[in-house]
């Protein structure tokens, strides 16, 4: 395997795109509109600071999957002859590799294209098997789309939801949480570590809580695993959603813990030759397998090393950019947050155009853009923030290839154009002049 530093120097490599004939004019625009975006031969690619949203391979993880892409290219489930057991001791090792980072066993993990699938079968899964004795499921307000759009599944066959309302620090309210329990609940579905916020919710308290009324309790750790220690056992987890392109390994393929002792069941998904204890017919991709495992095994080893770091990178943003400016906000609870998730609003400065400032800096807005309108983020919403707030939120990903120089030119940049930014806007100059914004009555022409 390669060393750290020359991963960190193999990762500059540039991408492009395709070229495809024979689009449709709706496709040619969109084609037009992608190629507008692309940079120019001579211009810098941007500063990476968007690690929820996906992580850069680590040149390891390709370093171990090479091989299965061109010589070792067994069906896995092919039991005849060498190239089959050489793929299938090739996927078994993956499996102990995820399975040791959770601290599960091995036959609990189920290969998947990505935590979403890990997602609707743990949900979908649960609730369909033990629908004729409970039809009822608990989830939260802030969890990922694919959580409550699965929940929202369930309803329209006939299943109670109930969508919990998090505090304003973004965590569950554990008593309000015990209150919802009913004697057909059959599953709580509560993220480890949100997406956008970071937030860490107290999953060994919801666990104990769940296994003390003999309820499922699933948590989608997509951006939790390899980042933060957890142990399945210890923290009473039933079911676990993982995904690879989020600890630096390929995109497509994630997995799923699910409990054999004490069993949970669940009705698959999808239909075919039984691979995955019947759980999630389909081949499994050797060389995925293998990446998300040697992507696990790396996390493992290096998780103490990369949370300090990342913690002490986080800081030197926050300190920079909250000298540096008035009126920003951390959403949020500020200590029980992984670190190298960091949402930011910027009070009086339109997100959408603090990220259009900020192009040099691969960044995500709190704001969710649709074509009709700009709605701010339900997750921000759900915590309580004034709309205003809520378009001004930025979300900062620092993860284990980020350098100190990018974080200070980050913060120096972010600076610079909310100052700039701030100067345009009129609210700015009215709150300067010692107007209060709430006493102002607005009318609409």
């Amino acid at each position: 395997m390669l060393s750290r530093s020359v991963a960190r120097r193999v990762l500059g490599s540039r991408v492009f795109l395709s070229q495809k004939c024979g689009l449709s004019s709706q496709a040619a625009q969109r084609e037009k509109v992608i190629r507008s975006r692309e940079m120019n031969e001579n211009e810098p690619r941007p500063l990476y600071m968007d690690f929820q949203a996906t992580t850069p391979m680590d040149p390891r993880v390709l370093d171990a999957m090479l091989p299965y892409q061109v010589n070792y290219y067994g069906n896995p489930h092919s039991r005849t002859h060498a190239y089959g057991w050489e793929s299938e001791s090739a996927v078994e090792l993956a499996r102990k590799q995820v399975a040791d980072l959770i601290g599960a066993d091995p036959r609990e993990i189920i290969f998947t294209s990505g935590a979403t699938e890990s997602n609707n079968i743990s949900i979908k899964g649960v609730g369909r098997f033990y629908k004729t004795k409970k039809k009822h499921v608990i989830t939260t307000q802030t969890e990922h789309k694919c959580v409550l759009d699965s929940c929202r599944a369930l309803e329209a066959e006939g299943f109670h939801i109930t969508y919990l309302p998090v505090k304003s620090n973004g965590l569950v309210d554990l008593q309000q949480l015990e209150e919802s329990f009913r004697p057909d609940t059959s599953l709580v579905s509560i993220m480890t570590v949100n997406n956008e916020i970071g937030v860490i919710q107290p999953i060994k308290e919801i666990g104990h809580l769940c296994q003390s009324r003999k309820i499922f309790f699933h948590t989608d750790a997509a951006q939790a695993a390899g980042k933060i220690p957890l142990d399945v056992n210890d923290m009473k987890i039933d079911l676990m959603s993982i995904s690879g392109h989020k600890i630096y390994g390929p995109k497509g393929v994630g997995a799923v813990y699910v409990r054999r002792r004490p069993r949970v069941r669940l009705e698959p998904l999808q239909s075919g030759g039984g691979q995955e204890r019947g759980l999630r017919s389909g081949t499994v991709p050797t060389p995925l397998a293998v990446g998300l495992g040697a992507a696990c095994e790396i996390a493992r080893q290096e998780m103490k090393y990369d949370e300090h770091r990342v913690s002490m990178l986080s800081k030197r943003l926050i300190d920079k950019i909250m000298a540096g400016l008035p009126d920003v906000i951390m959403n949020g609870d500020p200590e029980k947050r992984y670190s190298g998730c960091i949402n930011l609003s910027f009070a009086y400065v339109e997100g959408e155009s603090l990220l259009m400032a900020l192009k040099d800096v691969a960044l995500s807005s709190g704001s969710a853009c649709t074509s009709a309108s700009l709605e701010p983020s339900y997750v921000l919403r759900a915590i309580g923030t004034d709309e205003d707030l809520a378009h001004s939120s930025i979300r900062f990903g620092i993860g284990r290839f980020t350098t100190e120089e990018e974080v200070d030119y980050t913060a120096e940049k972010c600076i610079l154009q909310v100052k700039r930014l701030r100067e345009m806007s009129p609210l700015w100059e009215m709150v300067q002049e010692g107007i209060d914004l709430k006493s102002i009555k607005w009318t609409q022409h």
